[in-house]
């Protein structure tokens, strides 16, 4: 059995603690969370357990730092609770009806509820970092892990706000794009390595390379997500490709193409009424060389997250397999 396959149910278990988890669902509440989760099906196709990246980051980078690995699970429940949360608020602002091939739970629910089990499972986030002070670890560490998820929480909303305000704007930049995902989706991930790094005891300065390498593999991650969501296969993604552009989705292959491409603009603009089929300006783009731009963008960052990787200088088989995962996310289908 390798680390992975040890990781994996021991993070399940420490997350179904941190919610009480009872067999059959006390009631509705904890059914949506638990069906979000995809430890019950609700007459849905059942949930492949999916790649749960952030939290796996923090175990690596817990073992790859000297620390037990063991002593991040709550830290690495917490990271993957807060993703969920905003997983299901996503979906609802983005009108999304399916997540991970199957019906979302503001789809299921309703909206209303939907918020509410969102809510909750941000609150059982931190219910399951408190449980840090059952582990080998000092009050301080625990306070600064509390300190870091506060911070990225804020980040991760407020670039939520960014990304939805773009949908009404013509002029966001390139730059205001990548300022918007350093918060909405690198925030997460650089927390998420650097909390393994703080359960591991490392100093200071590995810890800042830790969050460096996270940082980078989060802005390639979102640029990958970009890159599918307009050219990915909706068997693989389980999403369809044709959302982001039916929502004119401002995600960095269009903005690229609103640069260059006039035929576009009009595509993109407010009182076109969103003028222009799917197959036209997928069509566009590839012509403008988005998608070739995009792919150039996310090598960029997942080259800068191998260097500050190496400059942590991970150990171990779990030093390894953070090399393997970083290899692995670049370019990935789904």
């Amino acid at each position: 059995m390798t680390l992975l396959d040890t990781l994996a149910p021991a993070l399940d278990l420490e997350m179904r603690a941190a919610l009480d988890f009872k067999l059959p669902p006390p009631d509705d509440y904890a059914r949506m969370l638990y069906y979000h989760l995809g430890w019950i099906d609700e007459g849905q196709p059942t949930l492949v357990a999916g790649k749960r990246t952030r939290p796996t980051l923090t175990l690596l980078c817990a073992a790859a730092s000297g620390g037990d690995w063991r002593n991040a699970l709550p830290f690495a429940a917490c990271v993957e609770l807060i993703h969920n949360f905003s997983l299901v608020h996503d979906d609802i602002q983005d009108d999304s009806p399916l997540r991970r091939g199957r019906s979302t739970v503001w789809k299921l629910w309703g909206a209303p509820q939907a918020i509410n089990a969102g809510d909750a499972l941000f609150n059982y986030a931190h219910l399951a970092l408190n449980r840090a002070r059952q582990r080998n670890l000092e009050s301080s560490l625990v306070l600064d892990a509390f300190q870091l998820i506060h911070a990225a929480c804020y980040q991760l909303t407020l670039g939520q706000h960014y990304d939805m305000s773009f949908e009404k704007r013509g002029d966001v930049t390139v730059e205001e794009y990548l300022k918007m995902i350093e918060g909405k989706t690198a925030s997460l991930i650089a927390t998420s390595t650097e909390l393994g790094a703080l359960a591991g005891s490392a100093p200071p300065e590995t810890r800042k390379c830790f969050r460096e390498f996270g940082r980078h593999l989060g802005l390639a991650f979102q640029i990958r997500d970009d890159i599918l969501g307009i050219w990915g296969d909706a068997a693989l993604t389980g999403k369809s490709a044709a959302t982001d552009i039916i929502s004119r989705k401002k995600s960095l292959p269009v903005l690229f193409g609103l640069h260059y491409s006039e035929k576009l603009r009009s595509f993109y603009r407010p009182e076109t009424d969103g003028g222009g089929s799917v197959t036209d300006i997928v069509a566009e783009l590839e012509k403008c060389g988005a998608g070739t731009f995009a792919e150039e963008k996310e090598k960029h960052h997942a080259d800068l997250a191998v260097s500050c990787l190496d400059s942590a200088k991970p150990r171990g088989e779990a030093g390894e397999l953070l090399h393997e995962m970083t290899r692995q996310l670049l370019g990935r289908t789904n």
